[in-house]
């Protein structure tokens, strides 16, 4: 007797339950979980092939971007972004310009929007992807092999014409608004730095709406009765151009050298990514690394990503290569791409899929 079927289905109903409680993962602790649900565990072959990764003693790279109005040092710090962006993909920064009370209380409007009454937040619940404003438990559930631990408000700052600030919910309004202003600031200055780590003019990446909307996503990850048997988000690159990662707990691993690095949290500091589109248009100079996020005992863990995605409205617009940087010895490694193409491959895929990239490899 094919039992298999009856398993998947099992699954699908389990997958579905959880989901029709628009509680998430926080609704499981309030209910004073013991023990995870079978749709969190992951594959006996995965937990295994992890315990053979060693978990690296070295520190991601911390670039101090004060006095950058003086031309010796900016030339330093964009050298510094140059090389953590070609090796690690990742970095953090300091002396950023964004005040310790902005990211204070951003942390804080995530913290009180999940730990409000449950009702209140199920008014956002939602999987339709062009709401502005959607809390989500694992935007994959239904394709990903195991659901993770973690809950979800996603913030979009993409359309000009979605700008009313009533529509976030009321417990991290004024946090977000705020906030998004000065992580915006600071994005454009990141992609003028990028820009000219490339050889390019400060303004390249900018003209070519690069840094164009944004989105914020508010991760909230309760404490786990398992840790060990589940992750927060699981091994994965980021789709977009550039995510500033505003966190106030250890729990991001960065795969470095063939080990897991972890990423402590710097008292007002913010770690920095390159996305997949940033090595697609850099031709793979720059690189988007694979990170993930462990479940912990200790929590809840919170963090803030803000993505810069590109210009999302835009149906037509497409991205390949640079072409000041591709020559005979150079030649394009990717092939030129719609940015609705890429978006839908990303919406239809489950994180924990291999490297979108490989799709549109020249």
């Amino acid at each position: 007797m094919d039992t298999s079927g009856a398993q998947e289905y099992d699954r699908m109903q389990e997958l579905k339950a959880f989901d029709e409680t628009k509680a998430g993962v926080k609704g499981l602790i309030d209910a004073e979980l013991q023990k995870l649900p079978k749709i969190f565990v992951r594959p006996a072959e995965e937990l295994a092939k992890d315990l053979n990764h060693k978990r690296a003693q070295i520190e991601v790279p911390v670039i101090d971007l004060g006095g950058m109005e003086k031309a010796d040092r900016r030339q330093q710090i964009v050298e510094e972004v140059r090389l953590a962006s070609e090796t690690w993909g990742f970095f953090q920064v300091v002396n950023h310009g964004i005040p310790l009370n902005v990211l204070d209380e951003m942390i804080d409007g995530i913290q009180k929007f999940n730990e409000q009454d449950v009702q209140e937040k199920k008014k956002y619940y939602t999987r339709d992807n062009t709401r502005r404003v959607r809390f989500i438990s694992n935007h994959d559930l239904f394709r990903s092999t195991t659901a993770n631990w973690r809950d979800t408000l996603t913030i979009s700052f993409s359309d000009p014409n979605q700008s009313d600030p009533k529509e976030i919910p009321g417990s991290c309004r004024e946090a977000a608004v705020e906030y998004s202003k000065h992580v915006e600031k600071l994005g454009n200055i990141l992609f003028e730095i990028f820009s000219v780590a490339l050889g390019l003019d400060p303004g390249h990446l900018r003209n070519m709406d690069c840094s164009k909307g944004h989105r914020l996503h508010g991760h909230y990850y309760p404490a786990c009765p398992e840790p060990e048997l589940t992750l927060g988000i699981p091994k994965h690159t980021d789709a977009g151009f550039l995510t500033i990662l505003l966190q106030n707990q250890s729990g991001l691993q960065i795969f470095f050298q063939n080990q897991w690095v972890d990423v402590q949290p710097i008292p007002g500091g913010l770690v920095i990514n390159i996305g997949d589109l940033l090595q697609l248009v850099s031709n793979g100079k720059f690189r988007s690394n694979n990170h993930r996020v462990l479940a912990d005992h200790l929590g809840p863990r919170i963090s803030v990503a803000c993505f810069f995605s590109g210009p999302l409205g835009m149906e037509n617009i497409s991205y390949g290569p640079i072409k000041e940087l591709i020559s005979e010895e150079n030649p394009p490694l990717y092939k030129e791409v719609l940015l609705s193409d890429y978006v839908m491959k990303f919406l239809t895929s489950s994180l924990d899929e291999n490297n979108l990239l490989n799709y549109f490899k020249a």
